[in-house]
């Protein structure tokens, strides 16, 4: 797995394009462009579980010391991937690092202001599904006119733009049909956004603090269970119509009864988390379900920011998240992402010593002066 620096092969940010193994069919797919764009648009109608997340708004924590920083603040991108097979038979992960997003797309950047975007992908059912979003997610993105000045707008329709492409080349090559979760972060300037569809998971280290950026989207969540069942599914044990242990993700269309043109229970369409990035903002860290079974969000950061204290090198802590999720027997392949802001390695936290205030009561005053009257003097 060495070598190139993406599509799930394990380095640093990439300095070019992701291959796209079925360039073929995708021809086909975008010889019909017009149309699958406006299916794209259509299926945009949401779902009341579906509507997007910002963390500014769930939590007022992290909102209460930001406007310090976010006018100085401007992030230095430095990334890094690593994958592994584990303990399965065959490998269905892969992962992408664009530190300069709009350059490995041949695009002017303008503006000159930090522009990312980096990807994990769970393939299921076969490796096609997760090629395929790895390679076309990015580019439906920084092709959209509506890039950079509508970030969540553009992600959110760029996911079911590749799902309907998808499901083109599919139609044309029965031997491609696949699923894949979906986990995307795009930093433009001082924004990150991060677009989930399924069970990956992105964690903010905010000065130590683990923060959140996605929710694993299972059949079992109460939301997804009331989505799932208003557009004539179930969950069965755990699985979406008794088949599949996600509620959302892209490809699938070959597994009857999860979707059609007009919807269906298994939903492409991302959830979305959005923050303004300040100092206090170390690193991002994005997983496939194989490293949060043996991980919690928490114990990941910590975890990653002392190694990344020892050496301040992001592939070799992808590498060293990776090894330690298979010392702890995680059974599923295994593939993470890490987003660092600053060029330097995170500060070793202080705790400030709390001032211990003593006082007595009236009362105890009152035992203390009568024990005092009741002493006898002696000479």
């Amino acid at each position: 797995m060495e070598g190139s620096k993406v599509s799930g092969q394990n380095g640093s940010s990439s300095e070019s394009r992701p291959p796209n193994p079925l360039a073929g069919a995708l021809k086909n797919c975008l010889s019909t462009n017009a149309r699958m764009v406006t299916s794209g648009k259509k299926s945009l109608v949401r779902h009341p579980s579906l509507m997007k997340m910002n963390t500014t708004d769930a939590s007022t924590e992290i909102g209460t010391e930001r406007e310090t920083f976010e006018t100085e603040f401007v992030p230095v991108l430095r990334s890094g991937g690593w994958a592994d097979i584990g303990f399965r038979q065959s490998m269905e992960d892969r992962y992408v690092c664009f530190d300069n997003f709009t350059h490995n797309y041949g695009i002017e950047n303008l503006d000159e202001e930090p522009n990312a975007f980096y990807g994990v992908f769970d393939g299921h059912g076969g490796t096609h599904a997760a090629d395929f979003v790895c390679s076309n997610l990015p580019r439906f993105i920084v092709e959209d006119g509506d890039f950079p000045r509508e970030v969540e707008k553009v992600v959110s329709s760029a996911f079911v733009q590749t799902d309907a492409a998808l499901a083109k080349a599919c139609s044309l090559d029965a031997d491609l049909a696949s699923g894949t979760t979906a986990l995307a972060a795009v930093v433009v300037g001082r924004s990150l956004v991060v677009a989930n569809a399924g069970d990956c998971r992105a964690v903010l280290c905010r000065r130590g603090k683990a923060v959140e950026m996605s929710r694993d989207h299972k059949p079992v969540c109460t939301k997804e269970k009331k989505r799932i069942e208003a557009l004539g599914g179930y969950v069965y044990d755990g699985y979406l119509n008794g088949q599949l242990n996600v509620a959302r993700a892209l490809g699938d269309w070959h597994i009857e009864g999860m979707k059609c043109e007009d919807g269906g229970p298994l939903s492409a369409e991302p959830e979305l988390m959005s923050m303004r990035l300040t100092e206090e903002d170390e690193f991002l860290i994005m997983g496939c379900d194989g490293i949060w079974d043996v991980f919690r969000s928490q114990n990941a950061v910590d975890f990653a920011r002392r190694r990344l204290q020892e050496h301040n090198d992001p592939v070799v802590c992808c590498k060293d998240l990776v090894e330690e999720a298979l010392k702890r027997k995680s059974g599923d392949n295994l593939a993470v992402v890490i987003v660092c802001f600053q060029p330097k390695a995170p500060p070793n936290l202080v705790v400030p010593r709390a001032r211990v205030q003593r006082s007595i009561s009236a009362e105890g005053l009152k035992e203390l002066q009568s024990f005092l009257d009741g002493l006898e003097i002696r000479d």
